[in-house]
């Protein structure tokens, strides 16, 4: 099958005359199953209807948004891959001089809030042609949300865009039943049942039964407010007990109703076994191709969801925390259709998802009742109910090894270390480490403060070092020199310097330096996010200290990294406004030597405190002196003195 189409002559090639849907992404189009648009357009065309691909379009101009002409049913928009923000903004606000998702790997080839500039300008166009929104811009901005970049609480999207419905999710179920109503004549105005989408109505027309966040106003008013929202929000995601949640945003209601059921796994086959052709338009070869698509071309995705539910992590608001997987036919299916591929060299770069080696629910009780609550499966302990069991996955595994072609299996996005190591089963992590490791695997403790890792959500560090001890035994036992590379993270809410310096310390013990170290960054939706801007834990209302001045996130990532020669200054300026000094200096024990501004300034300081010391002892010389000559004074009347005085005292 070839490309969809994106341009007039590719219509006239197929004899279209109108496309039924016209799908516009912020991202180059790729049609590979890693990128939203393509599962979505792929999964319109199984329907039966024509899709056309606007990928890109001058925002500026009309022309690219009229290039395939007026859809028959509607225009549905993405902001691509990730949120248009998180693409073009560096944690530090920056502008980023690259983009992943975009041909040659240019930077500013999207508009900053895509979708909303996406939707404006078709509206501009077209008029009250139907526009649903989705993707995780949308997904993750359906609520009044905390927006970094312009430091203050936006409404919801649909209300920015314009956009009549938007879905938020993954989003199958949602654009099939919209499609196929849309095509039976039925107005997008009325699609008001269709879970896993939001919509706004007058607060008249308002759903019965609905759990009600704190409005726009109220969020915007007062923080205990907009973390009230945020706790609502969480609680009520979740696909077996999920109920409709409202929001009031100024004159119109917010409506979203629950959560789509996450696909079966016959249904995620079905959709990993349509015709992608799993790489970039032709179109972009004179830009050299979409860097995106290297690190997934050869890589396989097996489940989705997500039941760890890190605080700072989109994926429970958005694909759930209820982990869904396809059959181990579709699996090897895909494998054996990638040995075919020119340019295979006979590695399979992953076998993923959200999370590696999660190949089943983590507890059973949850596919009739659903998740827990305001609890999380693996921290800060793992539940007592929680089944580990990683049999399925290593059995495919072993499969995917024995498939012609295939020299290597690789896993590389993300194994839960804190799971794996509640296994009662060595066997994954040896063959896991004996196979299907690089040379490196890739850990997330993220920090080492219990205090931190609780606002974070993670388990406590002992989880890391009792799988470390492990990974380090096993490795020398097979004969192999692998390393483990731990994901850390500076200024996330709670961690004050001395967590800082903590989290330094436990690296330096380890003989670990990180050469990368991500600065906590507020995205839109997370609960991690609601902390930064509350300033409060939305579970517990506690007051959460947040690290938000340039300068402090600068010291807290410094000391991370206190090994560098560049830090030096960074690290000394840190440790002294946490009143560590005894870290500065030559010794073992210490993470920094002293620079020549420090050793001025400590010179300084005993200068000071030694002309204080010699002040000192002339002011007690003079004293002592006065003292001796006002006791000759006052000798003869001593005892007249003290008796009025002890008059004094006995008459009181």
């Amino acid at each position: 099958m070839p490309f969809l189409p994106i341009s007039k002559e590719d219509m006239d090639e197929r004899g279209i005359e109108q496309l039924d849907f016209i799908c516009i992404t912020g991202d180059s189009y790729v049609d590979h199953p890693s990128f939203g648009i393509a599962i979505v357009s792929r999964v319109i065309e199984s329907l039966g209807y024509t899709v056309g691909i606007i990928a890109q379009p001058d925002w500026r101009s009309n022309k690219s948004f009229t290039k395939l002409g007026r859809p028959k049913y509607a225009f549905l928009v993405t902001s691509g891959n990730i949120d248009s923000m998180v693409a073009h903004y560096t944690s530090a606000k920056r502008k980023r001089s690259d983009d992943a998702y975009t041909a040659g790997g240019k930077a500013g080839k999207r508009p900053d809030r895509a979708v909303i500039v996406y939707c404006r300008k078709i509206r501009e166009i077209y008029g009250d042609i139907p526009i649903a929104i989705g993707g995780l811009e949308a997904s993750l901005r359906r609520f009044a949300h905390y927006d970094y970049w312009d430091d203050a609480v936006r409404p919801s999207i649909l209300c920015d865009s314009g956009a009549d419905l938007l879905m938020y999710g993954m989003g199958e179920h949602q654009i099939a039943a919209i499609c196929t109503r849309l095509a039976n004549g039925e107005n997008i105005h009325d699609l008001k049942d269709i879970r896993g989408t939001a919509y706004l109505v007058k607060p008249e027309e308002t759903p019965y039964g609905a759990a009600q966040c704190p409005s726009l106003k109220a969020c915007r008013e007062k923080k205990e407010e907009y973390a009230k929202s945020c706790k609502i929000q969480y609680d009520w995601q979740d696909e077996i007990y999920g109920k409709t949640v409202i929001q009031r945003q100024d004159s119109m209601m917010l409506v979203q109703l629950p959560p789509s059921p996450a696909l079966t796994t016959e249904e995620l086959d079905k959709v990993y076994d349509l015709p992608y052709m799993r790489t970039y338009h032709p179109i972009y070869e004179k830009d050299g191709g979409v860097p995106g698509i290297k690190e997934v071309e050869f890589s396989i995705t097996h489940n989705r969801g997500c039941f760890g539910n890190c605080n700072f992590c989109s994926i429970a608001l958005h694909q759930g925390r209820k982990v869904t997987v396809r059959s181990e036919e579709s699996v090897l299916k895909e494998a054996r259709l990638l040995t075919t591929l020119p340019n295979f060299k006979g590695y399979i770069h992953d076998v993923g998802g959200p999370t590696a080696n999660f190949r089943r629910t983590s507890c059973d009780k949850q596919l009739k009742a659903g998740l827990c609550k305001g609890k999380k499966c693996l921290a800060p302990e793992p539940c007592k109910a929680l089944v580990v069991d990683h049999t399925e996955y290593l059995e495919m595994l072993r499969k995917l090894r024995e498939i012609p072609k295939v020299k290597r299996v690789f896993i590389r996005s993300g194994i839960r270390y804190d799971y794996l190591i509640e296994d009662k089963n060595d066997e994954f992590m040896r063959e896991l480490i004996e196979y299907h490791v690089s040379g490196q695997l890739k850990v997330a403790p993220e920090h080492c403060s219990a205090a931190v890792l609780d606002k974070m959500g993670k388990p406590h560090i002992e989880a890391y070092k009792k799988f470390q001890d492990k990974f380090y035994k096993m490795t020398g036992q097979i004969g192999k020199e692998q390393y483990l590379v731990p994901y850390l993270m500076s200024s996330h809410p709670g961690s004050t310097l001395n967590e800082a310096v903590e989290l330094a310390l436990f690296l330096k013990s380890l003989k670990m330096r990180p050469e990368q170290v991500q600065d906590f960054y507020p995205t839109p939706g997370t609960i991690s996010t609601c902390m930064f801007y509350t300033e409060l834990d939305p579970y517990t209302m506690e007051k959460v200290y947040v690290p938000k001045t340039a300068e402090e996130k600068a010291m807290q990532r410094a000391l991370l990294q206190y090994f560098r020669p560049q830090n030096q200054r960074k690290v000394i300026e840190a440790l002294q406004k946490a009143h560590r000094t005894d870290l500065i200096g030559s010794t073992k024990d210490c993470l920094v030597k002293p620079d020549a501004q420090y050793l001025r300034e400590e010179q300084q300081r005993k200068q000071q405190r030694s002309a204080k010391g010699r002040g000192k002892e002339r002011n007690t010389s003079q004293r002592n002196g006065s003292d001796k000559k006002w006791q000759q004074e006052r000798k003869p009347h001593q005892n007249h003195g003290h008796t009025a005085v002890k008059g004094r005292q006995g008459k009181r």
